[in-house]
């Protein structure tokens, strides 16, 4: 795999084709890479909704009105989007069920191992929670650490993606009933198959150079 140059044609599909399906084999995989994204401490802070059916797509589209209609037709034509959530609080039961996990997951090598990593991970939660009070801007910056990670590998995959920002977060919420779960959404990922009024497909990319982003030390 040259990553280089899926870095380089990978590209924001802005249309897609709502008659082509990602195949449930390539699904399968970028659920797997959902699931397996990375996060500080592990804390694993999110959850992920996959709207697949006609329905469920137009329960996300349904919220973007008015300063975000624009992004109703990519929801709508996508094969599938994801909602990307955040938890609202990394409780005492999320951290106990993710080290009962990691214990199940044989990550544990002596019970002082176990011990170690449970503090770790209180530390930084408390930390972001009590100290820095940026509990909720951390959760985000994990939850954005798998939205990259999804967008490279549906391009590795040959999927094309649009993330979207422009949503009402709070429409969404509603709509979903987030809140009643412990979560608020964050960003969309439309995934699918680019369609014939995808401009964005003709034009050439376009960064800054390598000189101006990049520092060897």
């Amino acid at each position: 795999m040259n990553v280089a140059e899926i870095a380089t044609t990978r590209y924001t599909s802005k249309a897609f084709d709502p008659t082509r399906t990602i195949p449930d084999s390539v699904l399968d995989q970028l659920r797997t890479v959902l699931r397996f994204a990375p996060s500080s401490v592990n804390s694993q802070p999110w959850h992920f909704i996959v709207a697949g059916s006609a329905e469920g797509k137009a329960r996300i589209a349904q919220t973007l009105q008015g300063t975000y209609a624009y992004n109703a037709s990519k929801v709508q034509n996508a094969s599938h989007v994801v909602v990307f959530c955040a938890r609202t609080d990394l409780d005492e039961a999320h951290l106990a069920s993710l080290l009962a996990q990691e214990d199940r997951d044989g990550r544990f090598a002596s019970t002082e191992a176990r011990a170690g990593q449970d503090k770790s991970r209180h530390y930084y939660v408390g930390l972001h929670r009590d100290e820095r009070q940026d509990l909720a801007e951390w959760i985000d910056r994990q939850v954005y650490i798998a939205l990259g990670t999804l967008m490279f590998s549906a391009a590795a995959l040959g999927v094309d993606a649009c993330p979207m920002e422009g949503i009402d977060v709070e429409a969404l919420d509603a709509a979903l009933g987030l809140s009643e779960k412990g979560l608020r959404s964050v960003v969309l990922l439309a995934l699918g198959y680019r369609g014939e009024g995808d401009f964005n497909a003709r034009l050439p990319k376009s960064r800054l150079p390598m000189a101006s982003v990049v520092s060897d030390l």
